[in-house]
């Protein structure tokens, strides 16, 4: 049985601010395009850190690196919750290393619909999403029957 969702709109709290960021980003993880969502945490956390809301804990080691071997994410606490981003460069000189991820911790469980999550950190970043009418990708080509020639003919 779910909780009901509330749908009214959220004040810009740290604690509403950071149950977004979380629900944006998990659905981000499945999302078909998480370009957008992932820009949106990005944004909104570069903002927290920059008003003092969040702050940079350390270093962990990735879960899932890309083509290296290691690779380490920044983590952020922002409220009762802890996020991960890609690090700068001066991250690795000014935080400490805090080794590999602990998997017992989880965030607090959260009930908040994606729309309501979206909408907050839109307003809070200033960014609108780019609404696409035509929902199949702009240089998609046109499929053409193979043109068959008898041997030893030209194409053109």
């Amino acid at each position: 049985m779910k909780k009901q969702v509330n749908q009214v709109p959220l004040k810009p709290t740290v604690d509403n601010l950071a149950r977004a960021i979380f629900v944006v980003n998990r659905h981000a993880k499945t999302a078909t395009n998480p370009k957008f969502l992932y820009l949106l945490k990005r944004k909104a956390l570069e903002k927290l850190i920059t008003e003092g809301k969040a702050k940079k804990e350390g270093l962990h080691f990735s879960r899932n690196p890309k083509n290296s071997q290691q690779q380490s994410d920044v983590l952020i606490s922002a409220g009762d919750y802890y996020f991960h981003m890609p690090p700068t460069k001066e991250d690795f000189s000014s935080l400490p290393h805090l080794g590999k991820l602990n998997q017992t911790y989880r965030n607090p469980k959260t009930y908040l619909s994606l729309s309501l999550a979206k909408n907050l950190l839109q307003q809070y970043v200033g960014i609108e999403e780019e609404k696409t009418e035509n929902t199949q990708r702009p240089n998609k080509r046109t499929y053409q029957k193979p043109v068959f020639k008898k041997l030893g003919e030209s194409y053109r």
